[in-house]
């Protein structure tokens, strides 16, 4: 995520549905490997930031992600959601 690192707290700035999308879309850019390496807890973790925030659209994406996760890539994607919801 070296790109998006240096972006992450002008993502936490962004409000409302802006921001919802920008996470959705990083969910989604991770899950298929589109622009970035692929990386499935890095996928969840983004998509699940985005439903925390409301982005009903990540609910579902979310659930097929986690259906294909083992019990530990699913325990990180979760420990770094909270990492992150905790820090922005």
């Amino acid at each position: 995520m070296a790109h998006f690192d240096a972006h992450e707290a002008d993502m936490a700035a962004m409000s409302g549905e802006k921001q919802t999308d920008v996470f959705r879309i990083l969910g989604l850019m991770y899950a298929t490997g589109r622009g970035c390496d692929q990386n499935i807890v890095a996928a969840h973790k983004w998509l699940n930031i985005a439903a925390i925030k409301g982005c009903d659209r990540s609910v579902g994406l979310r659930a097929n992600l986690a259906a294909t996760m083992s019990k530990s890539q699913l325990a990180e994607a979760l420990r770094d959601a909270r990492e992150w919801m905790t820090c922005h």
